[in-house]
């Protein structure tokens, strides 16, 4: 029975995928077959035994793991019986000292998904930020800020903004993957388990692995680099958040300058027929909360130091739900962005809105020029603007009236 709404409302199948238990479990054996074969090139254990673990960490049934865990209470000693039941002759040899565990491993095929990872959705939707840049870098329309109408720009400015903050975030995430990706494996303590080889261990494994390596010696992996990589998350999902809130005021009706793609059998509303409602872009913003929900357990997983299971359990929510929602959100911000369209009949007449009020910094800087001081000419067109404002004028003819204006 499906509860969550990820299970079967959101996120793609290859991103859920990662984070299905069984592909945790088969990290985890083959993490065991990674710290075999590392023994095995230093000698700590038979020729031989390294390629029989990495067999059997292919063919172990996760599932084996969960039955072992409900009699003994213990998820990585089940997962050592298990993988050691199916590999007889060498099971013994399973498990010699310490493995690491900590996210990195499952980060590395997570990240390919996510900003920075060629081809993935951030990169498309960049891309289509920086067409819809070109496309429409002459189309003038309303600058607003505090939701009032300022001086114009244009709407392919707007898109290179976008594009610029998305770009942001696949550069970010491009320097993080280092930090992020990364493990060690010290054996409990201070390596003693490994003896004469700790250092070597740590190096191979690592190796194996395709992770980068932590010098750090306590037991417990620093989840510094795991809360890193969920604030990238949460940061990315905060900008695209704003973006498409800035696509909804723009969709609205008495502004429609821009349009999220609607099907021709789509349907708005149950009891509202005419709706066009913007739910992509409703979905991206209301997902990203819950994505930047996930920041404050990242951070309080910090403090505790050595041997310590809260994170764990923590990190089980934590961890697919940043990576599965963020996905989600970037996928379906790209689609959106594929399908919006602009309607250029209400741009235009909302840039006319105020009849030339919007023009009002223009004409004080070229009062300025004229030999008008600075102070004196925006009193001039602050008066003017209201007079403007007031008796629905444009502001043309009220400045006409001014003495000032028509001297300068």
């Amino acid at each position: 029975m499906s509860i969550h709404p990820m299970e079967f409302r959101y996120g793609t199948e290859e991103m859920k995928a990662i984070w299905e238990e069984d592909f945790r479990l088969r990290c985890l054996f083959r993490v065991e077959a990674a710290l075999a074969r590392a023994e095995e090139e230093l000698g700590m254990i038979p020729q031989g035994a390294a390629a029989e673990i990495a067999r059997a960490a292919e063919i172990t049934p996760p599932q084996r793991a969960k039955e072992i865990e409900d009699e003994i209470g213990h998820d990585m000693m089940a997962t050592v019986l298990a993988f050691s039941r199916e590999q007889p002759s060498f099971g013994e040899w399973i498990h010699l000292g310490r493995p690491p565990r900590y996210p990195g491993y499952c980060y590395r095929p997570a990240d390919q998904g996510l900003p920075g990872y060629p081809g993935g959705e951030a990169e498309r939707a960049a891309l289509l930020l920086l067409d819809l840049a070109m496309k429409n870098k002459d189309l003038v329309c309303a600058g607003r800020t505090h939701g009032q109408i300022a001086v114009p720009t244009t709407y392919g400015l707007r898109f290179a903004i976008w594009a610029s903050e998305v770009g942001r975030h696949i550069q970010r995430l491009g320097e993080l993957r280092p930090r992020a990706a990364v493990g060690k494996c010290p054996g409990a303590g201070t390596q003693a388990a490994y003896g004469q080889f700790g250092m070597d261990i740590q190096e191979r494994v690592m190796r194996h692995l395709d992770l980068f390596r932590r010098w750090m010696y306590p037991i417990r992996l620093c989840r510094g680099p795991a809360c890193r990589n969920d604030l990238l998350d949460g940061s990315c999902c905060l900008h695209l958040d704003k973006i498409f809130i800035e696509m909804r005021t723009l969709q609205r009706t008495e502004i429609a300058e821009v349009e999220e793609g609607f099907g021709k059998k789509q349907v708005g509303s149950s009891t509202m027929p005419h709706k066009r409602n913007p739910i992509k872009s409703e979905q991206i913003c209301g997902l990203a909360r819950v994505v930047r929900a996930q920041l404050i357990p990242a951070f309080e997983n910090i403090p505790w130091d050595e041997r310590d299971l809260t994170n764990s359990s923590c990190e089980r929510v934590v961890f697919p739900e940043a990576f599965i929602f963020t996905d989600h959100i970037l996928t379906l911000a790209a689609r959106t962005l594929a399908s919006m369209h602009l309607r250029p009949d209400n741009i235009e007449r909302n840039l006319m809105l105020l009849r030339g009020l919007n023009m009002a910094e223009n004409v004080m800087v070229e009062l300025a020029r004229r030999g008008v001081g600075r102070q004196q000419a925006h009193e001039i067109m602050r008066q003017s603007s209201m007079i403007a404002f007031e008796e629905r004028k444009d502001l043309k003819d009220v400045l006409l009236e001014n003495e000032s204006v028509r001297d300068a």
